[in-house]
């Protein structure tokens, strides 16, 4: 027979690693999108990268071995995804267009 102790004690456990995951997802953003906190450094690259631009949306990100993403549109008006490295090298530039499936890195 369980006794009500070992319930209770499990059940604080239970709710303390809970508690626990909500403020590790908060502190660094997480929504299950990899959104989070994009340091101004990794902003300013991705203009570097793209030759100026305009900034959009930035976040955390993982696709193609990246840390980064951070939305550009530059000049001409095409938007580009620059994805970053945790070192703030350009991991990748891709067309931020549906239909365009093609890498945007050739420096056009």
């Amino acid at each position: 027979m369980t006794s009500p102790r070992k319930i209770l004690t499990g059940v604080l456990a239970l709710a303390a690693l809970g508690l626990g995951g909500a403020a590790i997802a908060g502190a660094t953003g997480g929504d299950g999108e990899g959104s989070g906190s994009v340091p101004e450094a990794a902003k300013q690259a991705a203009l570097r990268a793209t030759g100026g631009g305009t900034l959009g949306e930035s976040e955390q990100d993982g696709e193609k071995g990246a840390t980064y993403e951070v939305e550009v549109t530059r000049s001409d008006g095409k938007q580009v995804d620059v994805r970053l490295a945790q070192d703030l090298s350009v991991v990748a530039i891709d067309s931020d267009t549906a239909d365009a499936d093609e890498s945007a890195d050739d420096g056009d």
